[in-house]
Formats: C-alpha cells, structure tokens, sequence
C-alpha cells in the first residue's frame, strides 16, 4: 500500500492498518523531506520515530526522570532491532535503569509525540511494508482507542495559534512564580517539545499550560526565528537497501540511522522499483540474489533511465566470485560488498560514495 497524502490522510492510513490487522512498518515523508516511520503488530502500534530524533529525544525523557548519564556507560544493544532509540530502551531495561513501567510510559510518549506531528499532514507521500513484527514488544495498543482524543488536543493546539506557533519555540518566565510544574526547566533554551518530554506530559496540555501562563503575563515565548531547533541542517543522504533478508534490511537501518543516514529498506524488488522513482534515492544497495527480479536485472534497468544512470549502486550479495565481480560491473554497478560485513566496512563504502 502506498500512495499521496493528498489522496489519502495519515488518520485514514493507520485505520486501514488497523482494520486490516497488518503488521509491518508504516513510511510517512513530508513534502519537506523529513520522515516518520511507524511500527505495527497486527494493527496495533508498537513503536514509532523519525530519522531526525537518534537519540536526542530518548535523552530528554531520561532528563525528565533524572537520569541524565544513563546512556553515557551503557553497552550496545544486541537486539536484532532496526532503531537504535528502541534498542538503546530495552538495554536501560534489562540493566535495570528503567522500570517497565517507565520504559512503556517512554515508548507510548515517543509513539504520541510521532502521531502528533503527523496526523495533520495534507503534503507527502507514505508506503506500508508488510514485515515480520519489531521485536521485541513492550507495548502495543490501537489507534482507535485514542483517535477522537488525539484529534481534541490537534485542534486544541490549533486555537494557540498565533501566540504559539510551533512546538519548538521556547517560553521565558516573566514571574518566577509561574508554571511550578515547569519552571525548572524553563530557560528560553528549552523548546515545547522537550518540556513536554520532560514532565511526561501531551504536547497540547504543555501548550495549554504555556498559552494560559501568556495570558495572564507570566510568561512570554520566543519568535519562530530565534528558537534553537530553527537552525539550517544539511539534508543527509537518502540511502534505499533492495534486499529479501529482512535480517539484513534491519542490520543495514540500524548502522546507517545510527550515523545520521536517511533509509529505507524493502525485501522486494518489485516494491523496490515504484519506491526508486518517487524518493530518487542518492545510494541504492541491492542484493544479487533475489525473486522475482535479481539484482543485475534491476541494476541494468536503473542504468538505462536517465535519472539514475549516475546514482551510485552497491551490489549486496554472499558470492565472493571474480566473475560475479565482472557481471556487476557490466550491468553498471559501482561496488561490490560481500554479505556477511561489517559495520565500519557498510559504513566506510556508504560516505565514500553518498558524498555527505
């Protein structure tokens, strides 16, 4: 399933998932380039993030429990998990620096925070993958069950506007006084966003809070322009991963989300190719050996178009032959890495030539 945001809404999609009782990985891209990606079991949501957050938000609810060091010491995640906050959760848990309570508290927070921002999309595009389920599952519910909730506090949040119009702007305390389940925090450095992190609380009741607090004159909020996450960020390299192991589709979003990279990876070639022309990656990795299409095929058709003859194609297979060697480099592919490898040698191929 995929399609337009202007053919579809967002609140629609995740219902027809629901319905559906799909399970697999929701793709939403704005019409700006930012991404979103939504985990469900069969239809229930279980996780959910955005290629921008790593784990700048996993920090910032840990802030709010006064845990701020705990990530400082801990050791990688062995979870075959493809999101590195979502492994980075389930380590705090088993080393005992979350509760269950709090790490499900932190997973339903990160999957509110997602819906938030994209609900109310009308521009962008979105693909569904149907895909073995994220493991493993500390928390899972339905979207029905807080649909009519979450569409109160959009239009709450709405009504804010002009005084507030972004959830990255930050507050300043004109009365000390004021907000006293706030103003710890309050700085003029600390957006909406993370006050709401912090205390555990839905962005619309922070913003409620905020809006009264400007009101009354105890609190004033800094111009769009002047708040800290307004900052101009090079676009990171959109890397797509053609493979039929889900194994290594995970391991290969892992490693490179982890580094600041922008990907999605699918099983099937088919899928791959409708993909290829509505996101124009920068790098395409692509197995050899795959159905319905194997990996010379489609490299042979990607080079005959026009606007992929010079993206560079990384050839994914297990065969480490001279002439396999030869055959990828006769249908146009640039590299060749042989599976199993490592993360420094994925890595060190994927800069070379995504030119970041």
């Amino acid at each position: 399933m995929q399609g337009t945001l202007r053919e579809i809404d967002v609140h629609t999609i995740i219902h027809l998932i629901e319905f559906g009782q799909r399970t697999g990985e929701l793709l939403i891209e704005s019409s700006t380039g930012k991404f979103w990606f939504l985990f469900f079991d069969n239809g229930e949501l279980i996780y959910a993030t955005d290629t921008d957050s790593n784990l700048t938000r996993l920090r910032d609810y840990l802030h709010g429990l006064g845990l701020d060091h705990a990530l400082d010491h801990l050791s990688s995640s062995k979870l075959g998990i493809n999101v590195l906050e979502y492994g980075q959760i389930w380590a705090l848990l088993e080393a005992k620096i979350l509760t269950p309570d709090q790490a499900k508290s932190i997973l339903e927070s990160t999957i509110r925070e997602v819906l938030f921002e994209i609900v109310g999309l009308y521009q962008g595009t979105f693909v569904f993958e149907i895909s073995a389920a994220l493991t493993p599952k500390l928390t899972k519910f339905k979207f029905s069950q807080i649909s009519s909730e979450h569409s109160r506090q959009l239009q709450t949040w709405k009504r804010f506007y002009p005084v507030l119009q972004s959830i990255d702007q930050c507050p300043i305390l004109l009365t000390q006084e004021a907000l006293p389940l706030l103003n710890t925090w309050i700085d003029g450095k600390t957006t909406i966003r993370q006050l709401s992190r912090y205390a555990g609380q839905d962005i619309s009741d922070v913003g409620q809070t905020i809006y009264d607090a400007i009101s009354f004159g105890q609190v004033a909020i800094t111009p769009l322009a002047m708040s800290a996450p307004q900052q101009v960020k090079v676009k990171s390299p959109r890397i797509l991963c053609i493979d039929d192991s889900v194994t290594i589709c995970r391991a290969v979003e892992y490693i490179l989300h982890n580094h600041g990279f922008q990907v999605m990876a699918v099983s099937s070639p088919i899928k791959a190719l409708s993909l290829i022309f509505q996101h124009n990656p920068d790098l395409i990795l692509c197995d050899i050996t795959m159905p319905e299409i194997d990996g010379y095929e489609l490299c042979g058709m990607l080079r005959k178009s026009s606007a992929f003859a010079k993206v560079p194609i990384i050839m994914l297979t297990g065969k480490d032959g001279f002439i396999d060697r030869v055959k990828a480099r006769m249908v146009g592919a640039t590299e060749y890495l042989t599976k199993p490898f490592g993360e420094k040698e994925l890595l060190t191929t994927v800069e070379k030539y995504s030119k970041r």
